[in-house]
């Protein structure tokens, strides 16, 4: 059964199923899902609780053992399994199969899994899971999704602000939701129920952002120059490796490069994007950045970023002189603008 997240509050007001499954890769909304299914397990008289972590050296035979072993004192059990990676392996994949059938009516297991790729979700092991519990699949808060979810935020708070207030903070936390989330609730604190002022939301909001190399890439495939020069004068600020930056950079436009010449030889895009294993936010941006990036445009960048190269190594670099952290941004500017 599938649940949408924004359908967890009535769902858990209502006697739990045995098996439920968290995946996503927003931490705070997995870890305040899960908090919602612990609570409501607790009301329900599951009192005690089993956490499994599957590490390099989990036995499977563990998460069995759990789901048979009696408790002492006849109380029902909440069983946590963690899978960081996603990747349970060949026999944690036959062991889910063969624990999805076997459930015991005495205990109810949560299990946490991050966002799953493209060929895992079409993994045996993940359709009995979905067969088998009440499966919530959370999806990333996109860029532009963030101001409406600020706002949201801020409502359930009994609070509201400005559309170029709820700006303000999206730009300064850079798409991370457990920092938005914290300072959303600093905005609580300091300040009573009610509209906000700009002046409040800028004196309660920390510049919070953790610039993200790869999201460099994001901003760059988006079209978005503003957004490109202020994550890169971020990076630059928190003392990120110029030549991570400059490989990022460089490697999407290589992948833009394959997808050109593919779809030059008649081959279909989302062929070619399965072939180089682009999902989730990239793959929606790559045909919008192809249809604006020319393939001369591609061709000078690539050049471009070997003089940057030259540049980070202390080489003389054709036609460019001064900074290579200019030269850098003048690189991604390039792709941003087309």
């Amino acid at each position: 059964m599938q649940l949408r997240i924004d359908a967890l509050d009535g769902h858990v007001a209502k006697p739990l199923a045995q098996l439920y499954v968290i995946t996503s890769d927003e931490h705070l909304l997995a870890l305040e899902a899960a908090d919602k299914i612990r609570r409501a397990a607790r009301a329900q008289g599951y009192s005690e609780r089993d956490v499994l972590t599957v590490e390099r050296s989990f036995k499977w035979g563990e998460l069995l053992a759990a789901n048979q072993e009696l408790s002492l004192f006849g109380d029902k059990k909440l069983i946590e399994l963690r899978i960081p990676t996603g990747k349970p392996g060949k026999d944690g994949g036959a062991a889910l199969q063969s624990y999805a059938k076997n459930l015991s009516p005495d205990n109810l297991t949560l299990i946490t899994l991050p966002k799953l790729d493209w060929a895992t979700q079409k993994a045996a092991w993940v359709a009995s899971l979905q067969q088998a519990a009440v499966y919530i699949e959370i999806p990333n808060v996109e860029r532009a999704q963030l101001p409406a979810w600020i706002s949201q935020r801020l409502a359930a708070q009994g609070q509201s602000a400005e559309r170029a207030s709820i700006d303000f903070i999206a730009e300064r936390v850079e798409g991370n939701l457990l920092a938005a989330h914290q300072e959303i609730q600093k905005l609580g604190l300091l300040h009573a129920a009610g509209k906000l002022t700009y002046e409040q939301v800028q004196d309660a909001v920390l510049n919070v952002a953790r610039y993200d190399v790869f999201k460099l890439s994001e901003a760059m495939l988006a079209g978005d120059p503003a957004r490109l020069v202020r994550m890169l004068e971020g990076l630059k600020g928190e003392g990120e490796a110029l030549p991570l930056v400059l490989w990022a950079v460089s490697e999407e436009i290589r992948t833009l490069l394959k997808l050109k010449a593919g779809m030059a030889q008649g081959r279909p895009l989302g062929a070619l994007l399965k072939e180089y294993r682009i999902w989730g936010p990239r793959e929606r941006m790559m045909e919008p950045a192809l249809r604006r990036i020319s393939l001369p445009v591609l061709e000078a960048a690539l050049q471009q970023a070997a003089q940057v190269d030259k540049m980070i190594k202390g080489l003389r670099a054709k036609g460019y002189a001064g900074d290579a952290w200019d030269a850098m941004l003048q690189l991604g500017l390039k792709i941003a603008r087309g």
